[in-house]
């Protein structure tokens, strides 16, 4: 049965959104995983920049994380068009489930650094082949006049558990916790998940595309290509990431570089968790407060609040200004990647979410190793300063590429676009087979 549309709420607000009891388990589920796997993304950067004082190498770190997403997206949405949707995800969770448990092994062993970077390159390689399963059948499990919400929310998780993750990080090892035993906790948490998948009906929706053989590859890429939001959309994002989001993945020698910060140090700990809560209000906002306005209103204005929040925090020396700063620059980070995000899912039928959802990966997590393994060494030369000001300026070009209002109206698709995965007549209509 398609999820019933909500009353109660206002349709698109986060209320609405978590008010289905499917989309509120798997919600729940995925934030406590997502908790342990950011104590993880937190401690393993500072771990590796520690162990060699090399931007560099915790470039090549983030790449080995994030760039599966880059090469194997368009992969991976083929296979969660043709595979069984649940029995595939849970495949998924246990991978990475079992490879996060190897690598607090290997830590604990002191191994070597190059094992160290096998083994987040198969976590990597496992949550690429996972993403677009899980983000084509997320919004499936909402009304499409509550997606809005329902997408907020799951930005507002993510940044959730970027800020409590490095605080339980905080609190474990306070009370005693090795760098090996935080990694075993978010390899158990995998299992949160797991049995949220297990307790719920996830729709499998799976497009039938003109297509065949290895042009299956480009499905995605001419579904956006024929409808502007997207590829304008795509196209910002992979700037975005390439040339401006380099703080997020070489945040420790951002750290020690430009403020002089220990990299393990209680200070440093809490000045992430401060653009991890800005990144969380931004989220927040865009499902709440902001819900009222238009969201390419929005993007243009984060993109120009988020240019100035990173030229100040490119130009501070002194620690304690660098905690407001961060919480501004994390807010108008997320605030325009969220508003950006929902965007694109608006803009795309059911069926066309598989094999569409992977080109956001790529240009969203996938570009980001990217630019850190462009700009690691320019870091570990000239220092960071002129790395993250080159960032703030193009941000302030993206704010007039990315502004959706001078698309024409047929550039956006319908609102009255039907979202009954189950129903037989949009089955029908669209060519898509509906299964358990």
């Amino acid at each position: 049965m398609r999820p019933p549309a909500q009353t109660r709420y206002r349709p698109g607000t986060a209320r609405a959104a978590f008010s289905y009891r499917a989309y509120r388990l798997i919600w729940i589920g995925l934030f406590a995983s997502n908790v342990g796997t950011w104590m993880q993304n937190f401690i393993l950067p500072a771990y590796i920049d520690n162990r060699t004082k090399s931007a560099t190498l915790v470039g090549l770190l983030i790449f080995a994380q994030l760039g599966p997403l880059l090469l194997l997206s368009i992969p991976a949405g083929i296979l969660a068009d043709r595979l069984p949707r649940k029995a595939f995800l849970i495949a998924m969770q246990a991978l990475q489930m079992c490879f996060t448990l190897i690598l607090a092994l290997m830590v604990a062993a002191d191994a070597a650094l190059w094992i160290l970077f096998v083994i987040q390159l198969l976590i990597g390689i496992a949550n690429a082949l996972n993403a677009p399963a899980f983000q084509a059948s997320v919004p499936m499990l909402v009304a499409r006049e509550d997606l809005a919400g329902a997408v907020a929310l799951n930005s507002v998780m993510i940044n959730a558990s970027r800020v409590l993750g490095p605080a339980l990080a905080a609190v474990l090892a306070a009370v005693g916790f090795t760098t090996s035993q935080l990694f075993m906790v978010n390899g158990l948490t995998y299992l949160f998940l797991i049995a949220a998948l297990l307790a719920v009906f996830i729709p499998d929706i799976r497009g039938s595309h003109p297509e065949k053989g290895w042009r299956r590859l480009l499905t995605g890429i001419n579904i956006a290509r024929r409808r502007k939001v997207l590829s304008r959309t795509l196209s910002s994002m992979f700037l975005f990431s390439l040339f401006s989001l380099v703080w997020i993945g070489l945040f420790p020698s951002v750290a020690r570089l430009n403020l002089g910060l220990d990299t393990s140090s209680p200070t440093y700990k809490w000045l992430y968790t401060s653009w991890g809560i800005g990144a969380l209000l931004g989220a927040l906002s865009v499902s709440t407060v902001l819900a009222r306005f238009d969201r390419k209103v929005l993007i243009v204005r984060g993109f120009v609040g988020f240019a100035f929040a990173l030229g100040a925090f490119a130009l501070l020396r002194s620690v304690a200004w660098a905690f407001p700063a961060a919480l501004v620059l994390g807010l108008f980070y997320f605030m325009t990647a969220t508003a950006m995000v929902t965007t694109f899912q608006v803009n795309m039928r059911d069926e066309e979410r598989a094999v569409t959802m992977p080109l956001w990966f790529m240009a969203f997590g996938g570009t980001i190793p990217l630019g850190n393994m462009l700009f690691g060494p320019v870091m570990d030369a000239f220092g960071a300063r002129g790395v993250l000001l080159f960032g703030a300026v193009f941000a302030l070009f993206l704010a007039w590429w990315c502004d959706l209002r001078r698309l024409p109206p047929d550039d956006f698709l319908p609102e009255g676009e039907p979202h009954e995965p189950t129903d037989s007549a949009p089955v029908r209509q669209h060519g898509v087979v509906a299964g358990g």
